[in-house]
């Protein structure tokens, strides 16, 4: 493409003072539901693992484990809620069945359950309290249940667990109020009969499906969100949406290709996001050896730049302690991570915002040659850094490579550039770069190269070295489509305190 000096864009007169209308581009399938895009705007979630585990230690219960293990002295979910929305998390996901089948509500389906333990005199209820908790906090709601049973009987006979594992459900959405996210994982053992079980998947999510429309379902490969792949919390520095579900299982049954899974298919199907799940400590139950082997702020900051800032959510898991609290050691890692995301990208730290910008490429531009200014245009650069996710920079059709600069103030350091794509029109951006002024008074002759990268989605995040500039470019250089930006931010990571 032919670059254009910004000095010159903004010298040029406009034709008129407005710009006549047109139509959005078209979007390139596959796209999103509603569901999907509700999903992808939360970006950091927390994930509760609490059961017997918690008090034997192990991570993998055997489902022989008596339900009187089960005794927290001090259990507060408003406490969870707390430490989570201060956090900024905007739901949470808890065991509410581990693969010991032990039930974290007062199932009629089972004994074994927090029924049939000591905790409140057996008229407690997990999911009761953290659901009621949720909607005081005003956080969402959602749950995971393994259709590993190592407990009951049932499993391993075919369609008769099957339809005790749907009756679970049934209880657990229908109980407990609006449902955002259903977990299911894929693990798939042997059960107290000495027999493996054929999940009927479909049927499962059927019901889900039935009584809880709003929710997302996740599994390895949906249908709604992802596995990214690992245990780590990162996702690929290419990810996609789309991903070649036809033909993958759950677990153990066919899994896809782990890259597949970080990295998505530019030529996927489906659209099915990523979830970068992850747990605080080494374990994803709590153990007291594990004190000390929190995450620190640091890390938690890395890990939530590399998914959140690389088109995946961030699924943090808290192993609740054995009084029913997440840690202190906990709480200030989280805290930490909350204080560095705040110190970086919160209010007032975007030094792109409301700066000049301009572009070679303006949906609805004047074809005479002669430019308009920017703000005429409903699809103009200027909505780039406006602050507002839901408008956006767009490109003439037919067009798969673009350019776009701000203004900068050039005293200030930044080390951080954030891109976004208009995902219900689906994902485009294939490649990109961002360059600055080779030297200070070179008037946009040479341009240095500080990042390339390749996928944008739902939020890039671009680390890039310390670097003080009048002007910053970012080229396109190659889309499925019209290329379409609604977010253009520099910012800079502050040390942590």
């Amino acid at each position: 493409m032919t670059p254009l000096a910004l000095s010159a864009i903004l010298a040029m007169q406009p034709i008129s003072q407005t710009a006549p209308a047109v139509p959005p581009p078209e979007p390139i399938g596959p796209l999103p539901t509603a569901r999907q895009l509700a999903w992808k705007d939360l970006e950091f979630t927390g994930f509760i693992h609490f059961g017997p585990n918690t008090f034997t230690g192990v991570e993998w219960g055997h489902g022989g484990e008596p339900a009187s293990v089960f005794n927290p002295t001090a259990l507060d979910a408003r406490q969870w809620v707390k430490v989570m929305k201060d956090a900024g998390m905007k739901g949470v996901v808890i065991t509410a069945k581990h693969h010991d089948g032990f039930c974290n509500w007062p199932t009629e389906l089972s004994t074994h359950s927090v029924a049939s333990s000591p905790w409140k005199g057996g008229k407690g209820d997990v999911l009761r309290e953290l659901s009621d908790a949720c909607r005081e906090g005003g956080l969402k709601f959602g749950v995971y249940l393994s259709p590993w049973d190592r407990n009951n009987p049932k499993y391993g006979t075919g369609e008769e667990y099957n339809a005790y594992f749907r009756a679970q459900l049934r209880e657990v959405l229908t109980n407990y109020g609006p449902v955002f996210e259903v977990w299911f994982d894929g693990a798939c053992g042997e059960g107290p009969n000495g027999k493996r079980q054929v999940y009927d998947f479909p049927s499962f999510r059927a019901v889900v499906r039935e009584l809880q429309p709003d929710a997302v379902i996740f599994s390895d490969v949906g249908p709604d969100i992802r596995w990214v792949g690992n245990e780590q919390g990162w996702a690929g520095e290419t990810c996609w949406s789309m991903l070649k579900a036809e033909g993958h299982g759950i677990g153990d049954d066919n899994p896809p290709p782990i890259k597949s899974l970080n990295e998505g298919d530019e030529h996927g199907e489906s659209w099915i996001p990523a979830e970068a799940d992850v747990s605080i400590r080494p374990g994803w139950f709590y153990h007291a050896d594990q004190d000390g082997k929190v995450k620190t702020p640091a890390q938690l900051f890395d890990l939530w730049e590399r998914s959140v800032g690389h088109n995946a959510n961030f699924h943090l898991n808290f192993p609740v302690d054995r009084r029913g609290l997440i840690h202190e050691n906990d709480v200030a890692a989280v805290l930490g991570l909350r204080k560095l995301i705040d110190a970086t990208y919160g209010e007032g730290t975007d030094l792109a915002r409301g700066r000049t910008t301009a572009g070679d490429n303006m949906r609805g531009f004047v074809p005479s040659g002669a430019f308009e200014k920017p703000r005429a245009l409903e699809f103009g650069t200027d909505k780039l850094v406006d602050g507002d996710p839901k408008t956006y920079w767009a490109t003439d059709d037919g067009t798969k490579a673009a350019m776009v600069e701000v203004e900068l103030d050039a005293a200030k350091a930044f080390d951080r550039v954030v891109l976004a794509e208009p995902t219900w029109l689906g994902q485009r951006v294939r490649k990109f770069r961002i360059s600055v002024p080779a030297t200070p008074d070179n008037n946009h002759r040479d341009w240095t190269v500080i990042a390339e990268g390749t996928t944008i989605g739902h939020k890039r995040i671009v680390r890039v070295p310390e670097t003080k500039a009048r002007h910053l470019r970012v080229e396109i250089l190659d889309s499925r489509a019209c290329p379409c930006l609604t977010t253009l931010s520099v910012h800079k990571t502050k040390a942590p305190g």
